[in-house]
Formats: C-alpha cells, structure tokens, sequence
C-alpha cells in the first residue's frame, strides 16, 4: 500500500488545500468580527438616534461588504478540493464530514445572504427596527457559517458519533449531537470566533489610528476605537479562557498535538511550560539530544493547563512513539501492527462476503472491530511518522500567544486614551494601531499552523492519514492548479486591498 503512495503528489495537495484556506482564512475571521461590531454600531445609532453613529454604521458595512464577498470566493474553492484532491477522504468520510457542511449551506449561509441584501441595501426602504434587524441576523447567520465549518473540523480532530462500515469502507454517523456537541467541535468554535472578534477589533482601530494621524474624520474615528477597543478587550480575555480550554482537550485527545506545541520529548511529574525556547534542529525522537538549545522554563505549569493538577504525568512525544507502560502509554508500533491487522481483516471480511462464507466473514468482522480504533495506523510505515513537524507546530504557538498579548496591550491602550480623551496627540500608539492589523492576521495564521500541521499526519485523527485521503491524480495536475490558485488568491487579495484602500480613503463622505 505504501508503495503505491506518490508522496510528491501528497505533498503538493497538502500545500494547494493550505494554501487556500490561509488565504480563505484572511478574509474570514474579519467578517465574524466586524459584522457585530456594525451591529454595535448600529445599535447605537436607534437608540441615540444620532445621525453620525449611521454614517458610522455605513462607512464599517461598506468595508464588511468588500470583505464578504471576496471570502465568499475562496471559501467556495476549498469546498471543491476536497471532491478534487481528497477524494478517498469524502468517500470514507463524506456522510459525516458533509453534514455539517450542507447544514452550513442551506440553513447559516441562506440567513447571511438573504439579510445580507436587507442590510446592504434595505437603508431607507425598510424600518429602522427591520434593518437592524437584519444587521444582527447578518452577524449571526456569518457566525453559525463558521460553527458548522467548526463542527466539521472538530470532527476530523476528534471522530466520534460514527461507526465504520465494513460492506462499503466508510464512516457513518450516528449520533449527530455527539459531532455537534463534542469538545474539539465547541472549543475550535469558541475559540476561532473570539480570535476573530479581536483581528476585526484591530482593524477598525487599525483604520480608525490611520484617520486620526491624517487628521481626518476625528469624531468618527474616536468613537470606533471606544467601542472596538472595549469589544477587542472583551473578546481577547474569552480567547484566553477558550485557549486554556483547548489545550485541556489536546491534552486529553491530541496529546502528540500537545507535546509538538511544546517541544515535549519526555513527559515528566510535573511538566513545566516553556515560554520562551529556541529550538535544536538536529533534535529527533528516540535521541538523546536537549530539544532546546536556549530555554525559559515555568516549572509544573503545563501539567496544571494539561489535566488541572500540578502533580500530573503530561506525555511526551517519546512517550507516544515508543510507548510507556508506567503510564499506560501504547507504543505507535503496537498501534502499526494492530492497525495492519484491522486492514488485513476488513480485506479478509470483503473476500468472505464474496464467496459467501458467512462464517468466515464474522470471524474477520471481529478481528476487525477489535482493532478498528488503529485502522489509520497500518498505513503508517514506522512510529515516527506519527509525530508533526515539531518546529513549525512550535514557533507559530509562540507567536501566537505573544502577538495576542500585544494585542491585549493594545486594546487596553486605546480604550485609556480614547475614554480620557488623549488618543489624538498619542501619535506613537497611532502608529502601533495601523501596524497592529498585520500583527494581528499574523497571530491569526499562525494559530491556524498549530492547529492544522499540529495534527498531522492525520486527516481523520488515528483514523485516515493524509496520505491515504487523497484523489489518485499526479503530481503534474496538483502543481498546475496549485499554481492557478495562487495566481487567482494573489489577485484576489489585491483586488481587496485596493478596493479597501480607496474606501477607506473616501472615508464615510459617500454615506
């Protein structure tokens, strides 16, 4: 089987599908967050009844609209990849994975849409009540877009509610609460949502910092920091808690997630956290060199964050790979083995369907359930595959914690000077503002990495690798659209950056 695998070819898919949805990922957390900040906005204006929190209103929605609709493109294509590149990962898996998904279509996007229209146009054609209406549906339909996306993510994380079907070689749900409900699913939402809340904090702060240096739109734009800083702060201190909770869940489902965020070769009692750490490159499972070449360790803590007990056992990845048995910790090699078995046996159950060997059938069905839970191991060709690209996984967590808390700073800043009325001669802040909206798509693609490359080599965690999801095309076609797609995403974002640029720089004088 792994000689029949065209790891060139795997690779470039792997690359093409990450490419968009880094790309996707650029538009998306905007739009969760900037759609409630418009309804805050909005908000405002019919209870005050202030003229100049409507020109707000539509200055911030027209920004929205741009943003949406690009997003809407590149999120449209990474659907399709998984029909095009993954096409053993949607037909094992596609009764689940697409449920969420077609949910997310007729039910969360039909709200984005059809309120979309009133709320873009509807201004001066229906009631006041009616439209913010509409603004606020707009945001919710945007965010249960991204809690059924979430569901189905989660899922991938953590595959439950579903039982495997030996006859046809898929996974079939069977509790859709246990996938809607699991723990992965509510933390990965909870958690991204929040993220995005700050990133379009950070924007209109962003902007608004740009008019204030210009001297421009001065009372617009002190009132959209108030109001973004307060709801950046909020967001950010959820964030934080929703963070603390996901790595509780890695710990207890992910724990190879956990251990490559945090360099962890030997679990130990307790375990310290690593703030800081430069990492050895030469460093591999099994040796006996320091993971770090310089390091700042808080002793005890990652085992509090991991299980809430400072005294703790956290696993690392030596531990996972070749086992511990003081800790009850199999070995990847025995899941190899077990997980061949499970492969063996379905074949065997397959073959004694067909010739009508009803007895043998059952046997091997047997054998097959009691291995099932390592099936994506047999395609493993050695333990060590099962351990992600630790550098990566680590460096993007770290600097997605630190930029969060610059970010915190920031939010705390403007809401000071802005509530006291200085923000104006703070010009250095300003300045940190209008940088703060790279550092903040920064911190949000880096969380993405550790999300994402912190699972490999999974699609289905210890269920499907990813070498074994794919569509049986060559490496030439996969180079080919890949390259397309960064073309067309290229353009698009500029497209949008331009777009944004001009409208910020008529600014709310067409509203």
């Amino acid at each position: 089987m792994l000689e029949q695998i065209d790891f060139t070819q795997v690779n470039w898919a792997r690359a093409q599908f990450a490419l968009t949805a880094m790309f996707h990922w650029i538009f998306v957390p905007l739009t969760l967050g900037l759609s409630f900040l418009v309804a805050f906005f909005e908000s405002i204006y019919v209870k005050t009844g202030n003229p100049e929190w409507k020109r707000l209103t539509r200055f911030w929605m027209s920004l929205f609209a741009i943003n949406f609709a690009i997003g809407v493109a590149t999120g449209i294509i990474m659907e399709f990849e998984f029909g095009t590149n993954w096409s053993n990962y949607s037909w094992m898996v596609g009764d689940i994975f697409g449920a969420p998904l077609a949910v997310e279509g007729i039910f969360a996007f039909f709200i984005e849409a059809t309120f979309f229209a009133v709320m873009f146009f509807g201004w001066d054609r229906v009631s006041q009540k009616t439209h913010l209406f509409a603004t606020w549906m707009v945001a919710v339909g945007s965010n249960l877009s991204a809690l059924w996306i979430l569901v189905a993510n989660g899922w991938m994380q953590l595959p439950v509610g579903m039982t495997f079907n030996p006859d046809l070689a898929r996974f079939e749900m069977t509790n859709f609460w246990a996938v809607l409900f699991s723990p992965v699913a509510i933390s990965k939402f909870t958690h991204t949502t929040a993220s995005g809340f700050m990133l379009a904090s950070v924007f209109v702060i962003g902007v608004s910092s740009w008019f204030l240096l210009k001297g421009r739109h001065l009372q617009l734009a002190k009132r959209s920091i108030l109001v973004a800083a307060t709801f950046g702060l909020l967001s950010g201190l959820f964030v934080a808690f929703s963070g603390d909770e996901a790595a509780f869940t890695n710990a207890h489902h992910q724990p190879m997630k956990l251990a490559a965020m945090e360099s962890l070769y030997n679990g130990g009692v307790p375990t310290g956290l690593i703030p800081f750490g430069i990492l050895d490159p030469a460093k591999r499972p099994g040796d006996s060199k320091d993971p770090f070449l310089v390091k700042v360790e808080v002793p005890g803590v990652l085992s509090l964050l991991a299980n809430r007990i400072l005294t703790s056992f956290v696993p690392g990845i030596n531990d996972l790979v070749y086992g511990n048995p003081e800790q009850n910790i199999l070995a990847t090699g025995v899941k190899i083995e077990r997980g061949r078995i499970a492969i063996a046996a379905l074949a065997d159950y397959k073959e004694a369907r067909q010739a009508g060997d009803e007895p043998a059938a059952q046997s091997a069905l047997a054998t097959l359930r009691a291995n099932q839970e390592f099936l994506g191991y047999g395609y493993l060709d050695r333990p060590e595959d099962a351990v992600p690209p630790v550098a990566l996984t680590f460096y993007s967590f770290r600097a997605m914690i630190a930029l969060g808390t610059i970010l915190m700073l920031v939010f705390v800043l403007f809401l000071y000077f802005t509530w006291t009325d200085r923000i104006s001669q703070q010009r250095w802040l300003l300045r940190l503002g209008v940088l703060s909206i790279f550092l903040a798509y920064l911190a949000s693609e880096a969380g993405w990495i550790v999300a994402e490359v912190g699972r490999q080599p999974w699609a289905i965690q210890n269920l499907l690798p990813v070498t074994v999801a794919n569509s049986n095309l060559t490496a030439g076609t996969v180079q080919t659209t890949f390259f397309l797609f960064l073309a067309i995403f290229t353009t698009l974002l500029i497209a949008e950056i331009r777009i944004l640029l001009k409208q910020i720089q008529t600014g709310p004088e067409g509203h």
